[in-house]
């Protein structure tokens, strides 16, 4: 009788193991995206608690003029820097790979842990969504672009 009892106890803490939230990972990353009219840059931090930290300035509408450009991508990169001190914390569900806001259906990061690789995804205004590819930082760049 005990060894039934301990297999039904051990098979029902492996089960609700199994139906534990998964962990999202812990870190820092940093990313930007260039398209002909469009110009973001983003930053996120995710704590051990589940605290997301996230900012991802844009620009759109964007001139084609490399000097009209140039300035552009300082001003986001100065106003990410700027406004990363005020960004509030976010909680997001996280099932393993996708970031969805609670009780939202569109997903806001996608996190594939066999390569380790975290994407931002951002829905500029009335434009298709924009994936943006992070790459990990022990520290903050004042330069986003330079990925």
């Amino acid at each position: 009788m005990r060894a039934i009892v301990s297999i039904v106890v051990a098979g029902i803490a492996l089960g609700l193991s199994a139906c534990s939230p998964a962990k999202p990972p812990v870190g820092r990353w940093e990313g930007s995206f260039q398209s002909p009219d469009t110009m973001i840059v983003a930053r996120l931090k995710i704590e051990k608690n589940g605290a997301i930290f996230l900012s991802a300035p844009d620009a759109l509408n964007v001139s084609t003029d490399p000097d009209q450009r140039a300035i552009i991508r300082a001003r986001l990169a100065q106003d990410l820097v700027s406004s990363w001190p005020l960004v509030q914390p976010r909680q997001m569900h996280f099932n393993g790979h996708i970031f969805r806001y609670p009780g939202r259906v569109a997903p806001q990061m996608k996190w594939d842990a066999s390569t380790k690789t975290m994407t931002v995804i951002v829905y500029p205004g009335t434009l298709p969504e924009v994936d943006i590819p992070m790459h990990p930082v022990t520290s903050f760049s004042s330069d986003p672009w330079q990925n």
